[in-house]
């Protein structure tokens, strides 16, 4: 997911981003916090990649929730390029 970024609004906030950071956020938490998913999440380097190898049910509930948010900003903003 590319293009996210850099979308600021006359007041200055990036509303898309700082939307989409806080759902990726939330979904690594909960991913290894609520359904004790192995996962290698990696934030350091300006973009976010988390990985997994198999997800339970309520793992692939949680990145469904996740897609369905990102797709409603992409809706309003149409700022993110999915890969």
């Amino acid at each position: 997911m590319l293009g996210h970024a850099g979308h600021a609004g006359p007041d200055g906030i990036d509303r898309a981003c700082a939307a989409v950071s806080a759902l990726t956020c939330a979904l690594i938490n909960a991913l290894s916090d609520l359904c004790g998913e192995r996962i290698r999440a990696d934030t350091g380097s300006g973009m976010t990649v988390v990985e997994w190898e198999d997800l339970s049910d309520g793992g692939k509930l949680l990145v469904d929730a996740w897609f369905l948010g990102v797709s409603d900003i992409d809706r309003e903003y149409k700022c993110i390029e999915f890969q």
